[in-house]
Order: structure tokens, then sequence, then C-alpha cells
């Protein structure tokens, strides 16, 4: 059997209810009864209850946290930002994987609840699907969602500003040179997929070049050498290739690589978030960055906000990205160029070097 408060009290000299107050800290006692029951607890090796703790205090000091998969390195790098954001707190997180499938996803949250969490953080599957669950949970606790939302919101979202960051791609390989551009994304299941081609599509009808019928599968390598094979048995190149992520971005490489065609020599190829291994390929990846470690302080500070049954309308925060350019898009041919709400380019024939 583990030590107790009466084995702390004991060795203290004091009540067991003095010994509580002062490892509680939620009442006074005298600073010689907090150093000697301190002291005492630290001897034993003493561990509150904390299931104990949770009952009195309504809290479990817990948030859940759910995301598609933990194999993309995008989802990896918020939950260690969350992570690391609710430390400030003095919140644990418990994490699951939805493994992109809402009937999962709806035992996770139902797992989570369970569990008498603090509060949610969830990037929904499904655009669609994944509402019901989702706006369920919503009434129960706090919850925020990040990077994808479901239809019709129903709950706070932070994620990155897509608008921004497809427009700063397109110009940027128009800037050099491109006249006919293709999108290699997501099927359209979630919301990331589908504010990521909207974005697409507005940036170059802005910009009046060709857009080329976008390829649409996976957030994944398997997709993106797929795709590249693709483009390689079509009749002609595109000029530029613009991806929904960094990793259909290097599955894409690769097979361009081997179907023997120069990047970017014959044709630039830009991905989306800079997390996992965008600046270790070969080329290393012109890419627009997702700022992370915002989105997670964002969460997290949301979250403390929010109230069950609270009437007022959802908030949505979208932050801006950066374009990071390295050498898998051509160098600037032409003008100045405005890259979206987000950042600007140089057009005097270099680009600015890789941001940080």
């Amino acid at each position: 059997m583990g030590v107790t408060i009466h084995d702390v009290a004991r060795a203290a000299g004091v009540s067991v209810a003095s010994a509580s107050r002062a490892l509680s800290g939620r009442r006074k006692v005298t600073a010689e009864v907090a150093e000697r029951v301190t002291r005492a607890a630290t001897e034993l090796g003493y561990r509150p209850n904390a299931i104990a703790k949770a009952l009195r205090d309504q809290t479990t000091g817990t948030i859940g946290m759910i995301v598609p998969g933990i194999g993309n390195p995008f989802f990896t790098t918020i939950v260690e930002s969350v992570e690391h954001q609710l430390q400030e707190t003095g919140h644990d997180l418990l994490l699951c994987a939805s493994l992109y499938t809402p009937e999962i996803e709806a035992r996770r949250l139902n797992t989570l609840l369970a569990r008498r969490v603090d509060g949610l953080i969830i990037s929904p599957c499904d655009f669609e699907a994944s509402a019901p669950a989702v706006l369920n949970a919503a009434r129960q606790v706090p919850l925020v969602q990040v990077d994808r939302y479901i239809e019709g919101g129903g709950a706070d979202w932070v994620g990155v500003d897509d608008d921004s960051a497809l427009a700063q791609a397109v110009d940027h390989v128009v800037a050099g040179g491109a006249r006919s551009v293709v999108f290699v994304s997501s099927r359209l299941m979630n919301s990331s997929a589908r504010l990521r081609l909207a974005g697409f599509q507005l940036a170059t009808a802005r910009a009046g070049i060709a857009s080329l019928p976008p390829l649409l599968g996976e957030f994944t390598l398997a997709w993106g050498f797929e795709a590249g094979q693709a483009l390689l048995a079509g009749d002609a190149l595109p000029d530029a290739v613009v991806c929904g992520n960094d990793e259909i971005a290097v599955g894409l490489l690769r097979a361009l690589r081997l179907g023997g065609v120069r990047v970017p020599e014959e044709i630039s190829v830009v991905g989306f978030d800079d997390v996992g291994h965008a600046a270790m390929c070969d080329p290393p990846l012109t890419t627009v960055r997702q700022p992370v470690e915002e989105m997670a302080a964002e969460v997290v500070r949301l979250l403390n906000q929010v109230r069950v049954g609270d009437p007022r309308p959802a908030q949505r925060i979208a932050i801006a990205p950066r374009l990071v350019v390295r050498q898998t898009s051509r160098p600037v041919t032409r003008g100045v160029v405005t890259a979206g709400a987000g950042g600007t380019m140089t057009g005097d024939g270099q680009e600015d070097k890789e941001t940080t």
C-alpha cells in the first residue's frame, strides 16, 4: 500500500486536516506547518490521490486531443506545440488518433469525455460526418478545433489563412515564369482540403494563368508519388505544381526524379506546412510554413476562455503563413510580387532567403 496523507500527517506531527490544507494550498497554514508537511511528504515519497482530487475539485487537470493521424508530421508537430503550451497551464495532454475515420473519432471523443477531461482540442477528420460527435462533445466540455473544422463551425477554430498561403505559392511560381499550374492535394473530405483548393483557384484566377484540373487523393507520400506518375504520363508537364502539403510534395518530387525530370529547371514544386523533412529532401523544398507555435498558443488561449453553453458566436482565428523559398522553385524573373496577406517577395532576380 502506498504512502497516505495520514502517514504524512503523523510524520509531520500535525492533524490530517492540517496536512491536507498544507499540500493543497487551498487554505492557509502557518509557514512552520507548511515546511514540516512538505518535508515529510518529500521524505516519504507521498503522491496525492489524483482521483480524489478530481472528485473534490471537479477537474482532472487533463485536456483531451484528437488528431486524424500521428504519422503525418504536421499533426505530430501541432501536438508537441499544444503540449508545450499546456505545460504553462498545469494541464496534461491525453492524445488520441481518429485514424481518419468518423466512427473511430466519435468513440475517442466518448472515451475522453468518460475520463472527465477539462477540455477538448480536435482536428476533425471529416467536414460533414464528424459534426454530430464534435457538437455533442462541445455541449459538455470546452472544445476548440485546430487546423480543420466541421461544417457550420459550431465551435471555436484556429488555423492558417489558406487564401494567403495559396496566394503566396501561386504568386511565387508565376514570378518565376510559370504560365500553367496544377494543384495536387487531398479529396475534399475535410475543411483543409476544401479551403486550399478554393485558395488555389482564387489565386490562379487573380494571376490570370492556366489552372489545370486538380489532382485529388490523400495527404500522403504515396499519393504524391502517384500524382507525379500521372503528370509524367500526360501529354505535357505543367510549369509548376502546388501541393496541399509537404508529404504530397516529397512523394511527387521522387516520382519526377525517377522520371528524369529536373526540378526546378523543368518544373517548379511548392509544398505546404514546412514540417518534417521539407528542408532535408533533395532538393530542399520550397513550401508555405504554417505558424504552428502561434496556432497552439491561440488554441490553448481560446480553450481557457470557452464556457459550455455560452451563447456567443464561435470564434475563427486564421493566422498568416509565410512562404519559405528553397530549391524546388525557379527564382523570380519579373516584377515585384505581393504574396497575399502573409508576406512579400522581392522580384529583382533573387528571392528573399529562407525565413526562420
